[in-house]
């Protein structure tokens, strides 16, 4: 299985936004850190707000941020509301025409590995993917330092 980049763009959006409350944030920044469309961005935020993670405000100064805290975020949550399709195989949809369909063991097997990759995530929170990492306070120190001078990051 395979993450739609929808979902994709709607965790960098919840993260970046999560790095950064002391401020409201742009579509344009955070297109410009991730070197994303800002066409396609505006319908994450879009989906985000309607989903009640982000709170949006409108006119010169505007931006967004998190409507609630990342500890209060839950990455199976999320995902469960961005991702259209879990049908992992033919037999998972309504429509099946598996000449299999109840006598073979996938279903079952990749059905228990979905409810299982679910439990994963339903136990991880958007407060968990900010946990500092070496790596990760190089990268925002870069993003930051590009921000305070104007730079193009990424490009």
């Amino acid at each position: 299985m395979r993450l739609s980049t929808f979902s994709d763009y709607c965790l960098r959006v919840l993260m970046y936004l999560a790095q950064h409350t002391d401020r409201l944030s742009t579509i344009g920044e955070i297109a410009r850190v991730h070197d994303i469309s800002g066409n396609h961005l505006t319908k994450v935020v879009h989906q985000l707000g309607r989903a009640g993670y982000i709170e949006t405000l409108r006119g010169k100064g505007g931006g967004m941020r998190l409507a609630r805290a990342p500890r209060d975020i839950c990455l199976g949550e999320v995902l469960r509301q961005t991702e259209t399709d879990f049908a992992l195989v033919e037999c998972f949809g309504r429509d099946s025409h598996c000449f299999m369909e109840g006598a073979c063991q996938l279903q079952a097997v990749l059905g228990e590995a979905l409810v299982a990759m679910f439990r994963v995530l339903d136990a991880y929170t958007l407060a968990d993917l900010l946990r500092p990492t070496e790596a990760s306070t190089r990268v925002l120190a870069f993003v930051r330092k590009a921000d305070r001078d104007g730079d193009d990051v990424g490009r």
